[in-house]
């Protein structure tokens, strides 16, 4: 069972427990702005992906690699509790991924992405995904040192999740609703539904329907990913330009600055690498 995050079977009224979480939440916060100070000055946007076991989230990554704008630079890093299954899927796309093997804890926490950094170069990224544990309640509660939570809910999940899980959701900043391509074929599902769950745990906010196998929905996820990257180099520019960067990555915002208007509807670990290093 987890111990870190508090799901170990501990009683609600055990103040000691209570106490103990705390102070690792603390810790990890105060670690995961150490980090977010990282993706900051190296100008790379950080996208936390969370979602259920099987909702899609490395075949999401696969496709978003080819959807992206010539020029933009991804990589990856993979919480799993045992396999590098997603990894090598990555890199089959020559894109830098780091595999990071939670064992027994069911979320990735800000020491294990701070710890994957030394293996990425920072600099020759622009948008970091990480791909969280499969898991709708407890990554939720760690900062990562992340910019922005999307979250992934399959249409082979049912269109009621979002209220039956509704701090994941409510801490999405996108929610993409996958294998749209099924559903013709899912009767259950209802899409207005859904978003009509999400709304009530979370507010407005945008809701894309994404199909990675089909393609639908992929220009507005990477349109959005783009406006995203563009809004931190602003925030966060060195001598008036993108951060380690040859091209302008306004003019490439220019181009993919907004979702579609018909999208806009709606305890232990280690790490394995395939790349040079970089001191984070």
């Amino acid at each position: 069972m987890c111990q870190t995050c508090g799901c170990g079977g501990h009683r609600a009224s055990d103040s000691e427990t209570v106490t103990v979480l705390e102070n690792l939440l603390a810790e990890n916060d105060r670690v995961a702005s150490h980090v977010r100070e990282h993706f900051n000055q190296h100008g790379v946007l950080a996208v936390n992906l969370m979602s259920s076991p099987g909702s899609g989230k490395t075949a999401l990554l696969e496709a978003t690699v080819k959807a992206l704008p010539a020029g933009v630079r991804a990589a990856v890093v993979v919480g799993d509790l045992e396999t590098e299954n997603d990894a090598d899927r990555i890199r089959r796309h020559g894109v830098p991924a780091v595999q990071i093997t939670t064992g027994v804890t069911c979320h990735l926490d800000a020491v294990m992405v701070h710890d994957a950094l030394h293996d990425l170069s920072l600099a020759d990224i622009d948008i970091l995904f990480i791909e969280n544990v499969g898991n709708l309640v407890c990554p939720a509660d760690f900062d990562l040192g992340h910019h922005k939570n999307v979250v992934l809910l399959s249409v082979t999940e049912g269109d009621d999740k979002p209220e039956k899980y509704p701090v994941m959701f409510r801490a999405s900043d996108l929610v993409l609703v996958t294998k749209a391509d099924l559903l013709p074929f899912i009767e259950e599902f209802d899409p207005e539904r859904a978003r009509r769950s999400i709304a009530r745990v979370r507010g407005e906010g945008a809701v894309v329907d994404v199909s990675s196998k089909k393609g639908e929905g992929m220009a507005a996820w990477a349109d959005w990913l783009v406006s995203q990257l563009a809004d931190l180099r602003r925030q966060y520019p060195k001598d008036g330009k993108a951060h380690g960067h040859s091209h302008d990555h306004d003019e490439v915002a220019a181009d993919h600055s907004h979702v579609h208007e018909h999208d806009h509807a709606h305890g232990h670990h280690h790490h394995h690498h395939e790349h040079g290093h970089s001191h984070a």
